[in-house]
C-alpha cells in the first residue's frame, strides 16, 4: 500500500505540473487584462507601469517559470482586481462550495441509492419503472434550466425558498456553516437539489444495474439455501458487492461537482468558487484563474487516490493485484 501511495503522489506531481504549464499558457492567450483595468484614453507610458506592476512586462515563459517558484512556497500568485493573494481568495470561497457540492452529493445518494435498489430488486414493476423514467429525465434535463424553474416555483409563486444567496452561517467546534441554521438550510435546499438532479439519476442506473447483476449470482443463491432471510442477503451481501462501482464513481462525482458548480452557484448567487471563477474569467484575473485550475486538479487527484485506497478496502483482489505488481 505504501509503495502504491508513493507512485500515485509522484504521478500526481508530474499531472500538477503538465496542468500548470497547459492552463498558465492557455490563460495567457485569452485577452490582455491591461484593457480593462486601464481607461481607454490612457498613454502608453501609463500602459507600461501597470504592466510592470502587474508583472506582465516580462515574456510569458518568465512569467511562468517565476510563477512555478512561487507556487512551491505556496503562494499562487496575487489577484489583479481584489489586490490580494489568490490563494487566499478562493480560499475564502471554498466552505460554500464545499458545502453545496457535499450536501449535493450525500443527497443523491440518501435519494438515489434506494431508488435504485427497489428498481433492481423489482424490475418488472410499476415502480421500479416510473424510477427509471424518473431518472432519464433527470439525465436529460438541463441544470440552469432546472434550477430557473425551481425559483420559478418555489421562490416566486409559492414563497416558500428564497431564491439567492447562502442565508445565515453559524459556527460549530470551529466549522462556520449554513448547514448549522434553519435560514441557511432554507437557502441551500433549491441549490442542492438542483445540483443533486444528476447525481441522483446517475446512483439511481448504477445501483440499479449492480442490484440486477448480483441478485442472479450463485453466492445469492447459495445464501437463501442456506436459510438467510432475503433482507440480510439483500442489505449486506449484495449492498457491499454494488458499494465497489458506486464509491469509486461518488469520489469522482464529488470532484466534478465541486469543479462544475459554476451554473448552480450563478443561478442561485451563491457566494463559492464558481461563481469567483465567473467573475474573474470576466474580467480577466489570470492570477485568480489559474489558482482555482490549480487547487480543483489538487483536489481531484487527492480524491481519486481517496477512493482508490476505499476500493482497495472494499475489494481484497485491488490489493492482491497491487502486491503482484
Amino acid at each position: 500500500m505504501t509503495v502504491f501511495v508513493i507512485r500515485r503522489l509522484m504521478q500526481s506531481g508530474l499531472v500538477l505540473f503538465v496542468m500548470s504549464l497547459i492552463v498558465f499558457f492557455g490563460v495567457y492567450a485569452i485577452g490582455d487584462p491591461i484593457e480593462i483595468f486601464i481607461s481607454p484614453e490612457a498613454d502608453q507610458i501609463e500602459r507600461e507601469r501597470a504592466k510592470a506592476a502587474l508583472g506582465l512586462d516580462r515574456p510569458v515563459w518568465a512569467q511562468y517559470f517565476a510563477f512555478l517558484g512561487a507556487a512551491f512556497q505556496g503562494d499562487l500568485g496575487r489577484s489583479f482586481v481584489f489586490n490580494m493573494p489568490a490563494i487566499t481568495l478562493i480560499l475564502q470561497r471554498m466552505p460554500a462550495t464545499l458545502e453545496l457540492a457535499v450536501s449535493a452529493l450525500l443527497l443523491g445518494i440518501v435519494v438515489g441509492l434506494p431508488l435504485g435498489m427497489y428498481a433492481g430488486y423489482r424490475p418488472n414493476s410499476a415502480g421500479a419503472k416510473a424510477i427509471l423514467a424518473g431518472s432519464i429525465l433527470g439525465f436529460s434535463l438541463p441544470t440552469f434550466w432546472v434550477g430557473l424553474m425551481l425559483i420559478m416555483v418555489f421562490a416566486v409563486n409559492l414563497g416558500w425558498l428564497p431564491s439567492t444567496g447562502r442565508g445565515q452561517t453559524a459556527t460549530y467546534l470551529g466549522i462556520t456553516s449554513s448547514l448549522f441554521t434553519v435560514d441557511g438550510l432554507r437557502h441551500l435546499a433549491m441549490p442542492a437539489l438542483n445540483l443533486a438532479l444528476f447525481k441522483i439519476s446517475l446512483i439511481i442506473r448504477l445501483a440499479r444495474a449492480g442490484m440486477r447483476e448480483n441478485m442472479l449470482m450463485d453466492y445469492v443463491r447459495f445464501a437463501r439455501a442456506k436459510g438467510l432471510p432475503m433482507r440480510r442477503v439483500v442489505f449486506v451481501h449484495v449492498f457491499k458487492n454494488i458499494l465497489i462501482p458506486i464509491v469509486t464513481v461518488i469520489g469522482l462525482e464529488l470532484g466534478s461537482t465541486i469543479a462544475f458548480a459554476v451554473v448552480t452557484e450563478s443561478i442561485f448567487a451563491w457566494p463559492g468558487m464558481g461563481k469567483l471563477i465567473i467573475d474573474s474569467i470576466q474580467r480577466l484575473d489570470r492570477p485568480v484563474i489559474v489558482a482555482y485550475l490549480c487547487i480543483i486538479v489538487f483536489m481531484f487527484i487527492v480524491i481519486n487516490l481517496v477512493v482508490d485506497i476505499l476500493y482497495s478496502v472494499l475489494d481484497p483482489r485491488v490489493r492482491l493485484s497491487e502486491a503482484k505488481g
